[in-house]
């Protein structure tokens, strides 16, 4: 028995619902693909499929061995695809996730260039600021903000990504300047809301890390909500330098220079990175994008 045909069959029945559809897909007859997953069940001494006349469903060992075989089937169809398209030209669909504020603000504007010089690729961009692994969410390329991720994913560092206090004049006005990180105890603060809580604000007095956090006045998780509140004067942001350099050039808000500086990590690495999976054979649409994007944000922003 041909075993990766019998999955690559068994999975396109399940994907499909149906012997049928699933012939139709591979150009073989329905009669064939059925022994097929019939001699793969035989193997396996499992019944993976309850067949009716109205359509196929799994069973709960089917169910459990479908979910497995997925990565499987998954690195090899991308293995397939690298060894096709080893020195051919760049094509086919592009997926890229991207934090929202690095979309709208950074990345989306140099993918019109993008597009213009690759006109064959197919740019399927999805922005989120949900924290996923790289193939969770199944992305060729992940832009992603913190530390370096694992040895199993290639990490290119864009640029840094310093978080700094600001706020608006008028709130300025109101509340008084905050001068040492105990002060921000006494004001209010707008945070952005992770799966794990709010962002902290953190500042190391006397060599230690202390969390010098206002009381929060507004939280999401949505970015530009809270940068919305901050310039109407609602209360201090802590944002990434290049998200709020903008409204600090136009004078709407005000970076807050405080002692000893305010971090939202103990860490020292942490930045914005482009992620890729590690590859033998690096597909051509992916190495051009990489490289266009890691050559563009870095002479931007280095």
């Amino acid at each position: 028995m041909d075993q990766l045909r019998a999955l690559r069959y068994f999975s396109k029945v399940v994907e499909s619902g149906s012997f049928t559809q699933a012939a139709k897909s591979f150009g073989v007859p329905a009669s064939s693909l059925s022994r097929r997953v019939a001699d793969l069940e035989a193997s396996l001494g499992a019944s993976l499929l309850i067949r009716s006349t109205r359509q196929v469903k799994l069973t709960e060992i089917g169910r459990i061995y479908f979910n497995s075989i997925q990565d499987i089937l998954h690195q090899l169809e991308q293995s397939d695809e690298a060894v096709r398209s080893y020195q051919a030209k760049p094509m086919g669909q592009l997926r890229i996730s991207a934090m929202v504020g690095f979309g709208e603000h950074i990345l989306l504007p140099l993918l019109d260039e993008f597009s213009e010089l690759y006109p064959e690729i197919i740019l399927d961009v999805n922005l989120s600021d949900e924290l996923s692994t790289l193939g969770h969410d199944e992305a060729d390329i992940a832009i992603r903000g913190g530390i370096a991720p694992n040895e199993r994913v290639m990490a290119i560092k864009l640029m840094e990504n310093q978080f700094i206090p600001v706020a608006s004049p008028g709130y300025l006005k109101a509340w008084g300047q905050p001068e040492t990180a105990v002060d921000l105890l006494h004001h209010k603060g707008l945070y952005f809301n992770t799966p794990r809580g709010p962002t902290p604000w953190l500042a190391q007095i006397d060599g230690q890390w202390q969390n010098v956090s206002a009381p929060a006045a507004f939280l999401s998780n949505k970015g530009s909500w809270i940068l919305e509140k901050a310039l109407q004067g609602r209360g201090i942001l802590m944002l990434p330098r290049w998200v709020v350099a903008p409204y600090i050039a136009s004078g709407q808000l005000q970076e807050l220079f405080i002692k000893p500086a305010v971090s939202v990590t103990t860490n020292k690495n942490f930045a914005v990175y482009l992620l890729y999976q590690k590859q033998e054979i690096i597909v051509p649409k992916v190495k051009v994008a990489v490289d266009f994007i890691r050559d563009r944000v870095q002479a931007l922003y280095s």
